[in-house]
């Protein structure tokens, strides 16, 4: 690690191999706390090469648990955070919308870094006990149509950093890596990013594979499709600038999509909505990204089609029996 923080330091990038070699090292638990803050921090004052990025995410996904549920055709919708908006768990909803949609949702997720909740948080404090148990995800995204996967518990290295990630407090690589290493390998994909620079990493990466991938980003800087601006939509083969009105929704402001000053409030305002108690914003920001993972899934229905399914899903309360169902199995 001495070498690898000395290149870094001497404003230097590292190889795909040598990033690799320094997410290992930190895996095995042979990196000091002081060391890898100072390796985090690195990459908090300049932007990530695409090299670095690579190697980071395939060697999380080398040594991780991996969770094999590709009978079920699986979709991750998940956000980078460290957006620093401090929004509800739009993401997280979103994924219960999809799933009483009538889609299998496979949903990686992590503590918060940014915001008072995060996803990991909102479903820990709810009563989800979390599993690395292969048998019993299976059995939630057969039996529920979704399942939880606590990153730590599937990625040695991000359990490593988990204490230094909690003490900076802030956007660190893990945030970028999150989406790109779900280990259940999800044969689709709707990620929010918070930049249109990290969306062309994202870009690059994910066209190595062979998912069906849908980019967001509201160009106000939400890692999801916020409704409070235009926002940016980059898939497998097109690009497209689009507005709320676009999709058939109202703009919205920040405002409106607050998720509260304490897990509490966060965990309240999850369930009222989730129990159609939800405001027009927080229903349609929901919905809205709910309909952009069923139009990955599904494009022939249209981007409005998807959305009103969604909006079946949330006002049926389908969405809320399928929240119920996963927290009690």
């Amino acid at each position: 690690m001495k070498e690898i923080l000395s290149l870094l330091f001497e404003h230097k990038t590292l190889s795909k191999e040598q990033s690799g070699s320094v997410l290992r090292s930190i895996a095995r638990g042979e990196c000091n706390a002081s060391q890898i803050a100072a390796f985090l921090t690195v990459f908090m004052m300049r932007p990530i090469a695409v090299e670095e990025l690579e190697g980071f995410r395939d060697v999380l996904l080398e040594l991780c648990l991996r969770v094999d549920l590709s009978a079920y055709q699986t979709i991750d919708l998940c956000g980078t955070g460290g957006d620093a908006k401090n929004t509800f768990n739009i993401s997280t909803l979103a994924s219960f919308v999809t799933a009483g949609a009538g889609y299998k949702v496979a949903k990686h997720g992590n503590y918060g870094v940014s915001s008072i909740s995060g996803s990991s948080n909102v479903m820990e404090h709810l009563g989800y006990r979390f599993t690395n148990d292969v048998s019993v995800l299976e059995k939630q995204i057969a039996t529920g149509g979704i399942c939880f996967m606590h990153a730590p518990l599937f990625h040695p290295a991000m359990k490593a950093v988990a204490s230094a990630r909690k003490e900076l407090g802030m956007r660190t690589f893990f945030n970028m890596l999150g989406p790109l290493v779900n280990p259940s390998f999800p044969k689709y994909q709707l990620t929010g990013v918070f930049s249109l620079e990290l969306a062309r990493l994202y870009h690059y990466l994910l066209q190595q594979s062979d998912r069906t991938f849908m980019l967001v980003h509201s160009l106000d800087g939400f890692d999801e499709l916020s409704l409070t601006s235009d926002f940016k939509i980059i898939s497998n083969s097109s690009e497209q600038l689009l507005s709320p009105q676009n999709i058939g929704l109202p703009k919205y402001v920040q405002a409106d999509l607050n998720g509260g000053e304490t897990m509490e409030q966060s965990a309240k305002l999850f369930l009222e909505i989730l129990n159609g108690g939800g405001t027009p914003a927080q229903n349609d920001v929901v919905c809205a990204n709910a309909g952009m993972a069923i139009f990955c899934i599904n494009p022939s229905l249209g981007r409005e089609g998807a959305i009103a399914q969604a909006k079946e899903s949330l006002n049926s309360k389908r969405a809320f029996t399928v929240f119920k169902k996963l927290i009690n199995s």
